[in-house]
């Protein structure tokens, strides 16, 4: 072979080899970017939650959510708010936040004035407030109530109950003063107050912590009408009707959370305590050992509702004219979006 010949049979070789690297080079890109088109796009969904008061462990699940990565695995990225001048409700009802926190009975008001809030889910299974007194008070019965002040939030549905409670022990309501504006029960309770309505997962914790004795009163041993879910998490009828999709992801995050929280409660402490410094941990943990008992207590999942706790509790508020229109339970929660 002449060398021009072997030159130009190099040069063809050295082509068809730069020619099957280029080919290959293509299908490897080709392949490549078509592996990257099928993984699906991760954009989370941004949702926001107003709570009901400043963060407390109520809310602990909310906060374990967002920490431990479980509402980012539901597609959500959420932005925990609280209330301002307006309440959770009416930030709710409004659009201005897709969930809340919120009490039952805030519910059943919004829903007699038609606005379409719904309960999702209770955080607690049971009533876990009562009325509360130094125990030098000496105020052991709705009776002892006479005579004395009351600390009160002014809240109708709190008055009612209280003029309930006393005649059914045959007490005369009108002999007790209400005080408004009671909202720090250790700095008013025993000086501004005789009596007060407090959570026995936070105040009575806390009075328990700082040794002072107290009586209570608790109100579901009261009445069974009176073991209502406070709080509870809610959202719009509109979230429900055109982003179920929403409310699903949120409650399965929430409740895996809560379950952490019962299986996990000095743990979850520590993460309440990380998301929300101005917490003091060592009334933290004692509440949420406290709490870890009382989430989801004899039910068979955390969240679920009762259809009669709902109607006993509307019919008490429609009798006591807290409410003009009566209502229907399954118009005001739900627990269709649960996880089974």
């Amino acid at each position: 072979m002449s060398k021009q010949r072997k030159n130009r049979a190099q040069i063809r070789g050295w082509n068809q080899l730069l020619i099957t690297a280029i080919t290959l080079m293509l299908c490897f890109g080709i392949s490549s970017c078509k592996q990257e088109k099928t993984v699906p796009d991760k954009t989370l969904q941004k949702i926001r939650v107003v709570l009901d008061w400043t963060p407390n462990t109520n809310h602990a699940g909310l906060y374990v959510a967002k920490d431990q990565g479980y509402f980012k695995a539901e597609g959500l990225e959420v932005e925990i708010i609280q209330p301002g001048q307006n309440s959770s409700d009416q930030v709710v009802a409004a659009g201005s936040a897709e969930f809340g926190v919120s009490y039952q009975e805030n519910v059943i008001a919004s829903r007699s004035k038609s606005i379409p809030l719904v309960s999702i889910g209770t955080i607690i299974q049971h009533n876990s407030s009562a009325f509360a007194s130094l125990k030098s008070a000496n105020i052991t019965r709705p009776k002892d109530f006479e005579g004395k002040r009351y600390g009160s939030w002014a809240s109708p549905t709190e008055i009612a109950i209280l003029k309930t409670i006393m005649r059914d022990d045959r007490a005369d309501h009108t002999k007790v003063k209400v005080i408004d504006g009671a909202t720090d029960f250790f700095s008013t309770i025993g000086k501004d107050a005789d009596f007060e309505w407090i959570y026995l997962g936070w105040d009575g914790v806390e009075a328990k912590r700082r040794g002072i004795e107290l009586n209570l009163i608790v109100l579901k041993d009261l009445n069974p009408v009176f073991d209502y879910y406070t709080p509870v998490l809610i959202t719009s009828q509109n979230m429900i009707d055109t982003r179920p999709e929403i409310v699903r992801a949120f409650l399965k995050a929430s409740s895996k959370a809560y379950e952490y929280c019962i299986a996990n409660p000095v743990q979850a402490a520590d993460i309440l305590t990380k998301q929300v410094p101005e917490l003091k941990s060592e009334l933290v943990r004692p509440s949420m050992e406290f709490l870890a008992k009382e989430y989801k207590a004899e039910a068979y999942r955390w969240g679920e509702q009762k259809d009669s706790v709902w109607q006993n509790f509307i019919d008490w508020m429609y009798d006591n004219r807290l409410i003009s229109n009566n209502i229907k339970a399954a118009d005001a929660f739900t627990n269709s979006f649960l996880p089974q």
